[in-house]
């Protein structure tokens, strides 16, 4: 459906876009490592406690198309915020405003791919997935990008513009998308629906495999958000180029996922996500070892391409294990984890850098995604829900989700 992949390309593309320009812009006018991290993770925490909320609420809504529109309305009201006070006032003001803009954050990522299974049939959901990490992928090729340009050739000021007409954009792209009837129990108490995702994600072995593993992913890589500008400055290179690197990576990424769609449908998909972050942990480890830009452009494109399955694959361990009525749930839920997470990273990497340098935080980033590999193969390989498996109620007068024995879910009644 073009109208929803236009809607969430677009704001996606805003999103990558701001978490780059971000970094640009508070290094541009502070030079300061430690606020450039404070306020990426600003931007990214809130997620974490809203995540699960929007969640619940986007189950139990037809409101989607609304609160996805507002969403975008309130990050172009927070750019604009920012480009008028970072640098120009107390150094608090920048990390409260893109916490602002970051409470809703779940719905660029979980809120749109929760609607997938309510706009395609079963059997279109493989192909469905693939375009959809394309659709994060052209995001996350064009953002880091976009914002390296328009920076290097106008202004990082530019770059801001240009995520907000991208937000507005994507605003009427939103309305051109179907209204969609509420998938979640309605006699459900609201708490007890948030918990309920939350317990389902917990319980369910082979979907909290995949979902530790790319929540680990994206802290470790939520570090190469500082490390990379000022990595590739190290190399005699404006800091903006760093969102050519992210566009290599997303190139080589944006390959495999369509060149392997229905391919890897042919494996759990939990163990896709094990095998393709631990192949983008060893690459990565090579990074620091580049001595021109050139080469470790090529390399960013190396690690795309072994981490290009870890999207698709990490849809579909949420549809396969979980049912409708828990989708937006479980997928705002697990987005809230892994934006949150990549706050974590970020705030990190700003401490990080000035006391062990750039390339050590390369080599720190790329063991962790070695780690983030091992521990979702360790969960993936522990015993599943004994034969008959759990039950999950997934609302008050809803049906119960009964996981079998390999961990997929079948509504039984």
């Amino acid at each position: 459906m073009l109208s929803y992949y236009l809607a969430a390309t677009l704001a996606r593309f805003a999103d990558e876009m701001v978490a780059f320009t971000l970094v640009l812009l508070v290094l541009d006018r502070t030079d300061s490592p430690a606020l450039a991290g404070l306020t990426g993770a600003a931007y990214a925490l809130p997620a974490i406690v809203t995540g699960p909320l929007l969640g619940a609420w986007l189950d139990r809504t037809p409101h989607r198309r609304s609160a996805l529109a507002v969403n975008q309305a309130a990050l172009a009201a927070v750019m604009l915020a920012l480009l008028a006070f970072v640098g120009h006032s107390a150094s608090w003001v920048s990390p409260a405003l893109a916490a602002i803009a970051g409470t809703t954050l779940p719905m660029v990522s979980g809120g749109f791919t929760s609607m997938l299974p309510s706009l395609f049939r079963p059997d279109q959901l493989a192909r469905a997935n693939s375009f959809e990490a394309v659709s994060f992928s052209a995001a996350a090729i064009a953002g880091p990008a976009t914002a390296a340009t328009v920076a290097a050739v106008v202004a990082v000021d530019a770059a801001v513009v240009v995520i907000v007409a991208a937000a507005a954009l994507s605003i009427i792209a939103i309305t051109r998308l179907p209204a969609l009837p509420p998938v979640g129990a309605s006699g459900e108490q609201f708490l007890s629906s948030v918990v309920g995702g939350l317990r389902h994600l917990a319980r369910t072995p082979p979907l909290r495999a995949s979902t530790v593993t790319t929540t680990l992913l994206m802290g470790f890589t939520g570090m190469l958000l500082i490390a990379l500008p000022l990595h590739v400055a190290s190399l005699g290179l404006p800091k903006s180029a760093a969102g050519y690197l992210w566009t290599a990576v997303e190139l080589g990424s944006v390959t495999t996922a369509l060149l392997l769609g229905r391919v890897q449908a042919r494996w759990r998909p939990e163990y896709v996500v094990v095998v393709s972050v631990a192949a983008y942990g060893l690459v990565l480890g090579t990074w620091p070892y580049a001595a021109s830009f050139g080469v470790l452009l090529l390399l960013a494109v190396a690690a795309g391409l072994v981490e290009g399955p870890t999207l698709p694959a990490m849809f579909a361990a949420r549809q396969q294990y979980s049912p409708e009525p828990l989708q937006g749930r479980v997928s705002t839920t697990a987005a809230s984890l892994r934006v949150g997470a990549s706050a974590l990273g970020q705030a990190t990497a700003g401490l990080l850098i000035p006391l062990s340098g750039t390339q050590a935080t390369l080599t720190t980033t790329a063991a962790g995604l070695l780690t983030a590999a091992t521990a979702g193969l360790l969960i993936a390989r522990r015993p599943s829900t004994p034969r008959g498996g759990f039950s999950t109620d997934v609302g008050g007068r809803g049906p119960v989700v009964e996981a079998t024995p390999d961990g997929r879910c079948c509504v039984c009644r």
